[in-house]
C-alpha cells in the first residue's frame, strides 16, 4: 500500500486541506494514479475469487459443523474484502476522504477547510487490520504445524511462547506507530491523496515489525520443511500410505501454497 509521503507535502497540524495546481506535481500524481490501477485490479479480482468460490464455501463451511477454525477462516477471509476495499478508499485518487467547509485563498494556493481525519482514521485501520489477520493466520499455523506433530505439547508450547513474544513486541510497536504518524488530505490538480508523516521512530519500529513477523514466518517454514523431510523419508520405508500420510500431503500442499503467497 503506498504511503504517499513527501518533505513537500507534509502534513500540517491545523486542519486545511491544501489544493493546489502546480505542475511539478504531475509526476507524483501519474504515478499515484498508476498505483491506484493495481490497486483495484488487485482488489476487483480478489473480490471475483470470492464470488466464484462462493458456492463451495456455502458448501464445505457455511452448511457443515462450524469449529474453532471455521470462525478463524471465515474471519480472514472477509477480512480480506475489507482491507481491499479501504485500500481502494485509500489510493484511488478520484475518490474524496474529507468533509469539506469554506475556502480561502493564501499564498496563491486554495486552502481547503477540512473537519476530517478519514485518512489516518483509514490509514490506521488498514495497519490495525493487518495485525489482525496476521494474528488470525499465526493461530492456524500453529494448529496446523502441531496436527504435523502430532499434537506434541512440547512443540505447541514452543510455537506459543515464540507466537507471543513475537506479536506482543509487534502490537507495543504498531501503537507506537499509530501515535507518531499524521495525515490528512491534499487536492493536487483535481485529484485526492493521501499524505502521511512519520515521527520519531516510526519508520524504525514499522521495520521491526517487518523483520519479526519475517522471522516468525521462516521459523514456521523450516519447522514444517524439517517434520516434511522426516515424513517423507519414512513414507520411502513402507510400501503402504494410510489415511494419516494423505492427510499429511494435504497439509504439506496447502503449507507450499501459504508459504508461496
Amino acid at each position: 500500500m503506498s504511503t504517499k509521503s513527501y518533505r513537500s507535502l507534509a502534513p500540517s497540524s491545523n486542519i486545511m486541506t491544501l489544493v493546489s495546481n502546480d505542475p511539478s506535481y504531475w509526476p507524483v500524481i501519474n504515478s499515484h494514479v498508476i498505483y491506484s490501477y493495481f490497486t483495484v485490479a488487485a482488489s476487483v479480482g480478489l473480490m471475483y475469487d470470492w464470488a466464484l468460490t462462493f458456492g463451495q464455501e456455502a458448501e464445505l463451511i457455511w452448511r457443515q459443523r462450524w469449529s474453532l477454525m471455521t470462525v478463524l477462516y471465515l474471519s480472514v477471509r472477509f477480512a480480506g474484502i475489507g482491507y481491499a476495499v479501504m485500500n481502494i478508499l485509500i489510493n484511488v485518487p478520484t475518490i474524496s476522504m474529507t468533509d469539506t467547509g469554506w475556502v480561502i485563498f493564501s499564498n496563491k494556493s486554495l486552502i481547503q477547510h477540512n473537519d476530517s481525519y478519514s485518512c489516518l482514521i483509514i490509514i490506521n485501520g488498514v495497519y490495525w487490520m493487518g495485525d489482525v489477520v496476521n494474528v488470525i493466520l499465526g493461530v492456524i499455523m500453529i494448529a496446523r504445524l502441531h496436527a504435523m506433530y502430532q499434537r506434541s505439547r512440547k512443540v505447541l508450547i514452543f510455537l506459543v511462547v515464540i507466537f507471543l513474544a513475537i506479536r506482543i513486541a509487534n502490537v507495543v510497536m504498531q501503537a507506537v506507530v499509530t501515535m507518531q504518524t499524521s495525515g490528512e488530505e491534499y487536492v493536487l490538480s483535481g485529484t485526492y491523496q493521501c499524505i502521511f508523516a512519520y515521527g520519531g521512530d516510526s519508520v524504525f519500529l514499522s521495520a521491526m515489525t517487518w523483520i519479526l513477523l519475517t522471522v516468525w514466518e521462516v521459523l514456521a517454514l523450516c519447522i514444517a520443511v524439517w517434520i516434511a523431510v522426516k515424513h517423507f523419508r519414512e513414507l520411502r520405508q513402507h510400501s503402504t500410505r494410510g489415511i494419516i500420510g494423505d492427510s499429511f500431503t494435504v497439509l504439506m500442499k496447502t503449507h507450499v501454497r501459504y508459504f508461496a503467497t
